[in-house]
């Protein structure tokens, strides 16, 4: 879509790609694409970091504009970068701006990735929040693009209205699910960041207000185990494993919230689509997209205590008003961040990049 949109704007756009280093490789999530230019990737392991060396194509040498990731493990941007004192060639990040989950944000690598945020010509920005990091950094906000990084939606909401009411309700019996009980969804990775055992607890306290209240669970990961543990003792505890497509899209039109009191990134965008309100906490290690999060409006800042993340999950479900204005901003949104608009603002600021 990128290419199609930069091609009606005379801009002929090609992308670079290599191989996933051994480590990440276990993801199997390697694609390809017949257009682009496929390279040999170089891995050095150090510690329990990859760092790479990505070729440059000699046949893209003649090249405008270079748009590369803002991470500094990658050894073969620091030539481009370089390369800026003689060439007319300009140099792009696209980037978050800092690691949110850095268990040293004011440890030297990211101090190198603030110094660094200003020795390129152009900002490609995840989100507003990587706005606000480059713009206190002092990075002139003409030169920066803010891209509202998405997801395709489309497809996932054409699964979501697969599905009928009485498919709905027929999987809410089959799991021994009220009709009208209020459901909290959970859906990603099963990890320390995630605050699991605080949204245990949560739950406790909201069963105990709420007595046909249920949490569905998707997802996967390390802590797998302590969430079987935890739902032996709470038949209203669905643990779904990995749900994909179609499947996930049945439990996300079943659920009311999405309570994700951990590090939020992009399915906050599916719970728009869906009509959920996330429920999440200020303090945790977020990604990015929870800049789309308004608290009050499309979603909840909750306390990071069990009482008070509890208290700001029952706020919302019992109050029916409150809880359909939210799943209409919510919808509202999801017309919004979208992949259509995503390509829209990067091909503006590609244009304006290469232009200025």
């Amino acid at each position: 879509m990128l290419r199609n949109s930069c091609a009606e704007r005379g801009i002929e756009l090609h992308l670079v790609y290599g191989q996933a280093s051994r480590r990440e490789s276990v993801k199997n999530d390697e694609g390809s694409l017949p257009w682009a230019h496929k390279v040999k990737n170089s891995f050095w392991e150090v510690g329990e970091r990859d760092i790479v060396w990505q070729p440059f194509p000699t046949v893209l040498k003649d090249a405008d504009l270079v748009v590369v990731m803002q991470e500094s493990r990658i050894l073969s941007n620091y030539p481009l970068l370089l390369s800026r004192l003689w060439s007319s060639r300009k140099v792009a990040y696209w980037g978050h701006g800092k690691n949110f989950q850095s268990d040293a944000p004011s440890g030297l690598r990211e101090q190198w990735k603030n110094f660094m945020i200003g020795r390129v010509d152009w900002w490609f920005a995840y989100t507003q929040m990587t706005v606000d990091i480059l713009k206190q950094a002092g990075f002139p906000q003409e030169r920066i693009t803010r891209l509202d990084n998405a997801i395709d939606t489309n497809g996932f909401k054409s699964e979501l209205a697969s599905w009928s009411e009485a498919d709905i309700n027929e999987e809410k019996l089959r799991l021994g699910i009220s009709l009208t009980a209020p459901i909290g969804l959970f859906c990603g990775s099963l990890y320390f960041d995630k605050r699991l055992e605080l949204l245990i607890e949560s739950s406790d306290i909201i069963r105990q207000q709420v007595p046909d209240f249920t949490l569905i669970m998707i997802g996967d990961g390390p802590s797998m185990t302590q969430m079987r543990e935890a739902a032996e003792s709470r038949p209203w505890m669905h643990l779904m494993g990995v749900r994909k497509g179609r499947e996930k899209a049945l439990y996300f039109r079943m659920g009311d919230v999405m309570l994700n009191p951990g590090l939020v990134g992009l399915h906050i965008v599916d719970a728009f689509c869906s009509g959920m309100v996330m429920i999440t906490t200020k303090t945790a290690r977020h990604s990015p997209e929870v800049a789309y999060l308004r608290d009050g409006e499309n979603g909840v800042y909750a306390g990071d205590t069990p009482e008070a993340y509890s208290s700001g999950v029952l706020d919302v479900i019992q109050d029916v008003d409150l809880l359909q204005k939210m799943q209409q901003a919510c919808l509202a949104d999801s017309e919004r961040y979208t992949i259509e608009n995503m390509v829209k603002h990067f091909a503006d600021g590609i244009e304006m990049a290469v232009n200025n």
